[in-house]
């Protein structure tokens, strides 16, 4: 297999970019649990061997079970997770899915609902920041513990 671009060091203001929308998060109310569970999940929908890698490290360094993050792509069939984050779950896949139908009336209604417009926001900023660098680590090949 033929080494790919490293973006990071080819195009340096493209990761600074993506790097501001990390900072961003980091000042949003969004819980590190949340945050972990959306990265996982996301990562997982996607294929990103690098991302998933990277995200369940740090969400057991958070405190996250192993057998959360060994259920989460069965997440809706387990009790394991509570109604706010199965909402969130719910959002997390059909954003990253928005090709198949959208995101959907009701879920998006009870996501709103259950944490208002700006949990909401930094709800879907969130879900699209992790789709971009699964897409960046995916195109470049980036591995695992790299």
């Amino acid at each position: 297999m033929a080494k790919r671009i490293n973006i990071q060091t080819t195009e340096p203001q493209a990761y600074k970019a993506m790097f501001s929308l990390e900072g961003y998060l980091q000042t949003s109310q969004i819980t590190k649990a949340h945050k972990n569970l959306i990265k996982i999940r996301a990562s997982q929908i996607n294929g990103c061997a690098f991302c998933i890698d990277m995200h369940t490290k740090e969400a057991r360094k958070a405190g996250e079970t192993e057998q959360r993050i060994y259920l989460l792509n069965a997440w809706k069939e387990t009790s394991l997770f509570t109604e706010e984050e199965k909402i969130i779950l719910a959002l997390t896949e059909q954003v990253t899915l928005i090709h198949q139908n959208g995101v959907s009336d009701s879920v998006y209604q009870r996501a709103e609902e259950t944490f208002g417009k700006n949990y909401l926001a930094q709800l879907i900023m969130a879900i699209v920041t992790i789709n971009a660098w699964n897409r960046i680590a995916i195109s470049t090949q980036q591995e695992p513990g790299a």
